[in-house]
């Protein structure tokens, strides 16, 4: 396997299922990421639960009193589902398994692999990074729903800086290091702990701007923000 063309891709939830799965979006995914594939690369998505994770953990909190095990399990498994969508769709491309443990020996001769969440207390970020590991990639991109970092939430505050290029010391600053799964940040904060222990360069793309992936990966100027 080359490592240098193997990309992680953490993919959000809520690029996949806003309110419904978003056909459009998918097939736009679909053949940027065919089209990568013929230039060489290979792809490891993990997939996000979405609003689907959302539908399941409200309704389950309305009829019944939950822990936060019950709450991540009914997240888990809707990236589950999300996960098997993705594989459906990549068939051709894709490995027939869905990677639940990011720990587990992965073989895959594909062009493309898919996982899904793991355990209560991981993010899809953190799934993403020790896949990274075991795979021994460089490189992670996060499709969320923002174009940029910024030195604090611009939602918030109207000075708040966008910011092109930060390393993992000084993101860690901003982020902190204890992970809430209501927590409104860029990338996980304990999966950015592991990324600076593994010298992981991470991508922060906006899911809606497609084209940027591609940008990213030929090292062009593109619309993000890098964390290495």
């Amino acid at each position: 396997m080359n490592a240098e063309k193997t990309i992680i891709m953490s993919l959000g939830g809520s690029l996949i299922v806003p309110n419904q799965i978003d056909t459009e979006w998918i097939k736009e995914f679909k053949n940027l990421i065919e089209n990568l594939i013929k230039k060489g690369y290979k792809f490891v998505i993990i997939t996000g639960g979405g609003k689907t994770a959302r539908n399941y953990q409200e309704s389950a909190k309305s009829l019944t009193k939950l822990t936060s095990d019950d709450l991540d399990w009914l997240g888990i498994h809707a990236t589950r589902i999300n996960a098997h969508l993705i594989r459906t769709i990549f068939r051709e491309n894709s490995h027939p398994k869905i990677i639940k443990n990011p720990n587990e020996e992965i073989d895959f001769k594909e062009n493309i692999l898919v996982a899904s969440g793991f355990k209560p207390g991981n993010s899809t970020d953190y799934v993403a990074v020790l896949i990274a590991k075991n795979l021994g990639a460089k490189k992670l991109i996060n499709l969320s729903n923002i174009d940029y970092i910024y030195n604090k939430d611009p939602n918030k505050f109207q000075d708040a800086e966008k910011i092109k290029e930060i390393s993992w010391k000084d993101f860690r600053k901003i982020v902190g290091d204890k992970w809430d799964p209501g927590l409104n940040s860029p990338f996980d904060p304990v999966a950015s702990k592991k990324a600076q222990e593994q010298e992981l360069e991470v991508a922060i793309i906006n899911g809606k701007k497609l084209r940027e992936i591609e940008n990213y990966l030929e090292e062009k100027e593109f619309i993000g923000s890098v964390i290495k």
